[in-house]
Parts: C-alpha cells; sequence; structure tokens
C-alpha cells in the first residue's frame, strides 16, 4: 500500500514540476499572445532586471577583434538595448549569445542605430525626398534600408526626424521633410511603413523612431539644444500633427527631444510624454531619450543631480534612458524611497519588451551571417536610390540653358565636382566614398564625346586660396557652357551644425562672380543640406539646379537631369530665403494686421524661391478646378478635380498640392495651408484629372490649445495654383 501511495506521490509531484516547467517558459511560446507573454515575463523579473530593460548602451565604435571578449563582459546580460554602430552581424551575435543563453530569464538585446537615409545603399537626405512629392517611392527607399540594416544586425532605427522646420540656420533642417506639417506627416507615415512594413518578424523590417518629440526645430536662432518659445496652439497646429499621423501608422516607439519647449525640457515633459502620447493619443510603444538627454536636464536647469533627472525623465514619460546611465544608477533607489511606482516600472518594461516580442527576437535573437556582397548595393537597390535622387533635384532657375544641348562643349567646374563623400550628406550610416558616382563621372559617362568635357577645381570649399580661379577661367573660356558645382561639406549640416548664414562661402562666390565675367552660360548645380541664400549670385546664372546631397548615385541623377534624360519634377519642400535676414520665412505664416506694411525696408519681402517652386523641361497646362459642392455640412465630403495637360515637347511629372484658407476664425489661422498633394507622369501631349478628397473634420478644421479640434461655419477657400474657390460649411 505504501509502495502504491509513494508511485501516486511522485506522479502528482512529477505533473506538479511539468506544470511549473511550462509556466516558466510561457513568455517563450510563440502560440500565445505577446500581452500574455509580457505579463509573464514581467512577472518573473527582480527590480534589477527591470531597470537595466530601461536602458541602452554602446557597442562597436573602436571594437578590435581580439578584444571582443573583454567588450562582451563589460555589458550587463539584461541590457534592454544597445546602440550597434558596428556592421558585422557576427559581434552582434556573440553579445546576443551572452544576454539569450547566459541571462536568467534570456532576454535578447534590442539592436538601434541612426538610419537615416540609407544604411549602406546612401539615398538622398530627407529634405531632399520631400522635394520628389512621392511617398510611395520614399517608401521603397526606407524598405531597402530597413533590409540592410537587419541584415546587419540592427533591429530598430532612430528614424524618421518629422520636425516641422522652419529656419535652414538649423543644421537638422537637413534630416527632415522641410517646413509644413502636412508634409512631414505623409513622408513620415510613408517612411514608418517602409521600414517596419506589415509584420516586423519577417527580418527584413525594423522598427522606427518618431523624432525629436517634440518642437525640436523651433530652437531659437537655429542653434542646437537650445530653448524653444512653443505656444499650445502652434504644438497641436504645427509641431505635433505628424507625431500623431506616425503614431496612428503604427510607428512603435518615439526619441524624446534635447529642447526646452517653453519652460519644460521635451525630456521631462509630463504633457507631451503623457498626456498626449500616452493618454490622448493611447500609444503601447515606449520613448527612448536621445543621446544624454536625461543627464543634460541638469544643465536645462531641471535637475540638481542625475538622479532628480532620472526622476524627472522617467516620471514624466520616458522609458529608456540613453547611454548616460542615469537609471541605471538610480532607478531601483528611487523605487525603493517611494518617488517611483513598481507600477510605472512595469507599464515601462512591458513597453520595451512588447516591441522586442513584435520583432520576432525571443524566436529569432540572431541575425544570419552572410557576405557583405549579399547584403548591400544590389542593383535594385541602387536604382531605387538613383530614382528617388532624380525626382528629389528641383530646377529652380533656366533661361533655356538646360537640358544640354549635344556636342556642346562643357567646361565642369567647382569643389562639388569630384566630390564624392560631400555627396553623403550628414548621418550617411555605413555609406562609403567609393561608392558614391561624382558629377564629373556622372557627365563623363553620359556625354557621347568625353572631349567635350573639360574640368578645373577652381577652389576648395573655403578659404581664401584663389591660386585657382586662373585655370578654371582657361578652361571656362574653352567651352560654351559652364557647369558649376557648389555647396556644402557634408558635416556642415547635421546635428550640432548650426550656421549664422545661409550663404555659400565667400570663395565659392567669388568664383562664381569671376566666371561670369567670362560671358558664358553659367549651370549652377548646389548640393547641400539647407536652403541657400542667393541674392548675389542668382542674376549670374542662366540654370539653377538644386541637387541637395543625393547619396550615391549623385553623379547619375545629376547627369541625367542636366543632359534631359530625366525631366526634373523636384518642387520645394521648403522656402529659399531672399537672404538669411528674412528668417523666419515660411508660406503658412498667419495673417497680418496690414498686409501691405510692415515690408523690409532694406531688401525685398518675398523669398528668392517660395514653398513649390519648381520648374520642368515642359509645360503643364491647368484646366479649371472642380467643386462638387460649395455649401456643405460637416459630415459632407467634398470632392476636388483639376484636369491637368501636358502641352510641351517632352514627358514629365507634375505635382499638384490643394491648400485650404479659412479667413475668419476663433485662431488666427495661415494665410494658406496645404492638405493634399499628389505626384503624376503625364506623357507630352496627355492630360491627367487630379482628383482630391476633402473632410471638413480632418481637413477643415484646426485645434485649440488644448488640442481640441475646432470645425467652424463660414466660409473657407480651396486653392490650387493661381486658382481659387469660396465653399462654405452651414449647419
Amino acid at each position: 500500500m505504501n509502495k502504491i501511495l509513494s508511485v501516486i506521490f511522485s506522479f502528482v509531484l512529477l505533473s506538479c514540476v511539468n506544470q511549473n516547467d511550462k509556466k516558466e517558459i510561457l513568455y517563450k511560446n510563440p502560440q500565445i499572445s505577446v500581452e500574455k507573454r509580457v505579463s509573464d515575463l514581467l512577472s518573473k523579473m527582480t527590480l534589477e532586471e527591470k531597470v537595466l530593460q530601461l536602458n541602452q548602451y554602446t557597442l562597436g565604435t573602436n571594437n578590435n577583434v581580439n578584444n571582443i571578449g573583454e567588450i562582451i563582459d563589460k555589458i550587463p546580460d539584461n541590457i534592454g538595448s544597445l546602440i550597434y554602430f558596428d556592421s558585422d552581424p557576427s559581434l552582434r551575435n556573440k553579445v546576443q549569445k551572452k544576454a539569450v543563453e547566459e541571462s536568467r530569464l534570456g532576454i535578447p538585446i534590442l539592436f538601434g542605430y541612426d538610419v537615416i537615409h540609407g544604411y549602406r545603399t546612401i539615398y538622398p537626405i530627407s529634405l531632399a525626398q520631400a522635394c520628389s512629392w512621392n511617398p510611395d517611392l520614399v517608401k521603397k527607399a526606407c524598405s531597402v534600408a530597413a533590409v540592410e540594416a537587419r541584415a546587419s544586425g540592427v533591429d530598430w532605427t532612430f528614424s524618421p526626424m518629422i520636425d516641422v522646420a522652419r529656419d535652414g540656420r538649423w543644421g537638422r533642417v537637413a534630416e527632415g521633410y522641410g517646413e509644413d506639417p502636412y508634409a512631414n506627416a505623409v513622408f513620415g507615415v510613408a517612411s514608418v511603413k517602409g521600414y517596419q512594413g506589415d509584420d516586423l518578424t519577417d527580418t527584413k523590417h525594423i522598427a522606427s523612431c518618431l523624432k525629436h518629440y517634440v518642437g525640436y526645430s523651433a530652437s531659437e536662432a537655429g542653434m542646437d539644444y537650445v530653448y524653444s518659445e512653443v505656444s499650445r496652439q502652434s504644438l497641436w497646429n504645427v509641431y505635433l500633427p505628424p507625431y500623431e499621423a506616425g503614431v496612428k501608422a503604427g510607428a512603435v516607439t518615439l526619441m524624446s527631444s534635447f529642447n526646452d519647449i517653453s519652460g519644460i525640457p521635451g525630456s521631462a515633459n509630463h504633457y507631451t510624454l503623457t498626456k498626449i502620447l500616452k493618454e490622448k493619443w493611447q500609444h503601447k510603444g515606449f520613448v527612448v531619450s536621445d543621446w544624454g538627454a536625461v543627464k543634460q536636464l541638469r544643465s536645462q536647469g531641471c535637475a540638481a543631480d542625475n538622479k532628480e533627472a532620472a526622476l524627472k525623465a522617467f516620471n514624466a514619460g520616458v522609458e529608456m534612458d540613453m547611454v548616460d546611465r542615469c537609471y541605471t544608477d538610480h532607478l531601483a533607489e528611487l523605487v525603493k524611497e517611494g518617488a517611483v511606482t513598481m507600477d510605472k516600472i512595469d507599464d515601462a518594461v512591458s513597453r520595451v519588451l512588447r516591441l522586442k516580442f513584435q520583432l520576432g527576437l525571443f524566436e529569432n535573437p540572431y541575425t544570419e551571417e552572410i557576405p557583405e556582397t549579399e547584403r548591400y548595393l544590389q542593383s535594385e537597390d541602387i536604382s531605387i536610390a538613383q530614382w528617388l535622387a532624380e525626382e528629389s533635384i528641383v530646377l529652380l532657375k533656366n533661361d533655356e540653358t538646360l537640358p544640354l544641348k549635344k556636342n556642346t562643349k562643357i567646361a565642369v567646374i567647382g569643389p562639388m565636382a569630384k566630390s564624392r563623400v560631400h555627396q553623403l550628406g550628414s548621418w550617411s550610416a555605413h555609406g562609403k566614398e567609393e561608392d558614391v558616382i561624382s558629377i564629373y563621372d556622372g557627365l563623363k559617362e553620359n556625354l557621347s564625346v568625353s572631349s567635350n568635357l573639360l574640368y578645373a577645381m577652381g577652389c576648395d570649399f573655403e578659404g581664401d586660396d584663389k591660386s585657382g580661379f586662373a585655370e578654371a577661367l582657361a578652361v571656362a573660356k574653352k567651352a560654351n557652357v559652364i557647369i558649376l558645382c557648389l555647396g556644402e561639406k557634408k558635416e556642415w549640416s547635421g546635428e550640432n551644425a548650426s550656421r549664422s548664414t545661409l550663404a555659400l562661402p565667400q570663395i565659392q562666390e567669388d568664383l562664381l562672380l569671376k566666371l561670369s565675367k567670362t560671358g558664358k552660360k553659367i549651370v549652377l548645380v548646389l548640393s547641400n543640406g539647407r536652403p541657400i541664400e542667393l541674392c548675389r549670385i542668382e542674376n549670374e546664372c542662366s540654370a539653377i539646379v538644386e541637387a541637395w546631397q543625393p547619396g550615391i548615385a549623385a553623379g547619375k541623377a545629376v547627369a541625367n537631369v542636366l543632359t534631359g534624360i530625366v525631366n526634373p519634377s523636384g518642387k520645394l519642400a521648403i522656402t529659399f530665403p531672399y537672404s538669411t535676414g528674412q528668417i523666419p520665412i515660411y508660406y503658412n505664416r498667419r495673417q497680418s494686421a496690414r498686409p501691405n506694411q510692415g515690408k523690409y525696408q532694406d531688401i525685398q519681402s518675398e523669398p528668392m524661391y517660395e514653398f513649390g517652386h519648381g520648374l520642368s523641361y515642359t509645360s503643364f497646362k491647368y484646366g479649371e478646378m472642380k467643386v462638387s459642392n460649395t455649401e456643405f455640412t460637416s459630415d459632407e465630403l467634398i470632392h476636388v478635380e483639376i484636369d491637368v495637360q501636358n502641352t510641351g515637347n517632352m514627358d514629365g511629372a507634375e505635382v499638384v498640392q490643394l491648400f485650404i484658407s479659412d479667413p475668419v476664425c476663433t485662431y488666427s489661422r495661415p494665410v494658406k495651408e496645404l492638405k493634399k498633394f499628389d505626384k503624376k507622369f503625364i506623357k507630352k501631349g496627355d492630360r491627367h484629372v487630379f482628383q482630391f478628397e476633402i473632410n471638413p473634420h480632418t481637413d477643415l478644421a484646426y485645434y485649440d490649445e488644448e488640442g481640441n479640434p475646432l470645425l467652424e461655419e463660414g466660409d473657407f477657400y480651396l486653392m490650387i495654383k493661381d486658382q481659387k474657390v469660396k465653399i462654405k460649411m452651414i449647419r
């Protein structure tokens, strides 16, 4: 009898153990819901393990293969995330193996990196992309970046940047999509979808991160990291809409901003991080600080020490601390003191774990180690980079000089002509100079008779050495037309790259003015990361081509536009001021008390080139704008259409932009606001009917200072090009 009881007891005990084993590995079961897995894993974690999940360290930079073991040992087993500066998946896998196979719970590490406009196949900077007005193409480019990044060990990119930027002196204007909230929203959504795809577990996509949340681009005088004065009404109507669109599109993370927003830093701002993002928008992902932004709350006068900085950032809604280790050092202590609740810790950790499950890191923690030749620079990917570069180029001016005539003798002059590295732009990830086609090489490839191509550098990007002017003049005199390639070095824009003037360095302007005395036609090709001041040199140019910083296919794209293989279709996503002194200048300014007065007394008040400006080698004729109903109620949709015909001698693409205006309302609104746009390729002689749908609640309403939408009865205007139609909302 005792023997039978012993067998029964052993069976029961074994069953209990098996049940416990099942419970232990519940979070590793991919068949159950993510939320149940998160909850189960969270219940097993210690406070110290939870805190480490809320921290991000770095890996890569100067790693020596002989010291990899030492590097790995320095990284805590349970670290939440690493910024991965290397591109070798084997190093990532070694570090990941320690976390997955040697830590108590086997939680995989999330590897992040700044993949801004390409990983190795570098495409145009984001500001240029917006000038393409082709979000589908931008989505394709982001998909390319995601594939390359994921194959190199990166799960998460700190992109897209959707800061509405209206001051070109701010270096990070290059990283975003220009001055318009709607454009930033549309291209931000396209980027999110390109990076993330439909399924983050497919190992061909990466998590996206909307940055910098929020108002960072409003930094005073265009200086980085400084104070920004943003009213609640401007916050809701200008700076927040792109983020709301990105959150609705499924962006899984956001990055808090460096700037002080009207007295409360972005990384300690409970209103923006919790009230709006988590409560109003119901975002389920997490917020990571920008590099050292938690610690920098001390510099901003918001915290007395790192402990207080950690307290304020975390309680405001920053879940992950990037690199400064304020959370590592102080968060557990703050919990034990009761300053931070365990509920808030658990919520934060849940958000981080949720993304790791969504990425499939528990099932597939390692990156397949394949050769670089299979990871990067695939022919179809280079084609996308070139296509986007071509569509991003804006023809600012053309006195019938372009496209270049056949058998024209051309002088290619300027410091940018043979430069390759500066075509990559800022934040060029793992892009390499040798991958880039220079403008000179692109032209050389396109021209049937290479002897028609002459070259002289003329001068460097900056300095006062004019010894090369003589050679440039001699070359110019032998040519029929001068292609003058000027612009900015890649490091002149991007983070911590504020400039006091938008003008080119004096030596570059002097070279242009010297060449203009030859009487030869000058085609100015600009490669830069911000709008350029052109008031002293614009009249000396027969044509001006804004190429921006186009990436690896720079020379091919520019040459195709100059020679007419490609008809330029780009239009400015940011205003080019007449002079730096006009800043801030942007198209959607609020209405003036005296529209006919208050102008500058010493210069023109109009910009050099306005938002939406861009020429073509063909001509387009716009028909009459037709509106389905000029009187409507708030629940009625308004359908707008306009016929556009290509009346020129060349096939080309046209961008049609629809603006609205609300002339009288409770809060003063801009003189016009972009609400819809579309781009279509139209063959010569053909026409296309562009169609738009206006929803009063989303397209005609605006926000009050608390983010409540207001849709008021009365007159509105719909505007396309020079046409304006009045519509009226009634009860």
